[in-house]
């Protein structure tokens, strides 16, 4: 099941699609809009809020001017000033649209006429009219975008937690490797206390610490021609 965020975002994606493709399939990428609202609680009640009150057949005849017989061919289209009532008004054009009841073809030459094109026609309806219709209901939810931001970064902190792990796991199997060889006391005793150290670092995720005690540990390896410690520090470069 979708949860409220994947369906909002899926309704973005519907207006985007609906304005970035061909206006030969805008038919099609309305109603995906409207379905999109339709399984959306969260869009549900929110279009059901604005359009509650809103006089849209009144709005019709405000905001979609078309001029005196003889004047000129073509009308002209606005917006309401009211950021809610630009939802509902565009709302219910879409509707009327997908219902047939406004014909798509008849409707963008007449009030948003662009070289007798209706591709062009069709992107001055999206820039105008879908463009702001969209963005003031993504103002609606501030945090529509967030989740796909925040689960980009649930996984870099899955990936970062489970590098931090294999690091210290790596360190704890160089402790208990160390302790297996013939080291003279002292020699065994400095290498416990710095894998030591370096494990306490790692729960900690410090890494300037990490970096320091393993240059040391590097140190001592090199001075006791021990052949250890490379996993480690191969290990210590994927915390960065």
């Amino acid at each position: 099941m979708e949860t409220s965020v994947q369906q909002l975002n899926r309704f973005f994606q519907a207006c985007d699609k609906l304005m970035s493709e061909k206006y030969m399939v805008a038919d099609a990428r309305i109603e995906e809009v409207l379905r999109s609202i339709a399984e959306c609680r969260a869009l549900t009640d929110l279009f059901s809020a604005v359009v509650e009150r809103f006089d849209y057949p009144y709005a019709k005849k405000k905001y979609l001017r078309f001029p005196a017989s003889g004047a000129s061919f073509h009308g002209k289209a606005f917006l309401p000033e009211d950021r809610g009532e630009v939802i509902a008004f565009v709302f219910c054009l879409l509707v009327d649209i997908d219902a047939g009841r406004i014909k798509f073809d008849d409707f963008l030459l007449r009030y948003f006429y662009e070289d007798g094109s209706y591709t062009a026609s069709f992107a001055l309806f999206s820039d105008r009219m879908l463009r702001p219709f969209r963005d003031i209901v993504k103002e609606c939810f501030p945090d529509v975008s967030r989740p796909v931001r925040d689960e980009d970064a649930v996984q870099k902190a899955r990936i970062k937690s489970a590098s931090w792990e294999k690091f210290t796991a790596l360190a704890i199997e160089e402790r208990a490797w160390l302790k297996t060889l013939s080291l003279s006391t002292v020699d065994a005793i400095a290498g416990d206390m710095m894998l030591s150290e370096l494990i306490q670092a790692a729960g900690k995720n410090n890494l300037s610490s990490i970096n320091a005690l393993l240059s040391g540990y590097r140190y001592f390896l090199r001075a006791l021609f021990l052949d250890g410690g490379r996993e480690l520090i191969k290990a210590s470069r994927e915390l960065e």
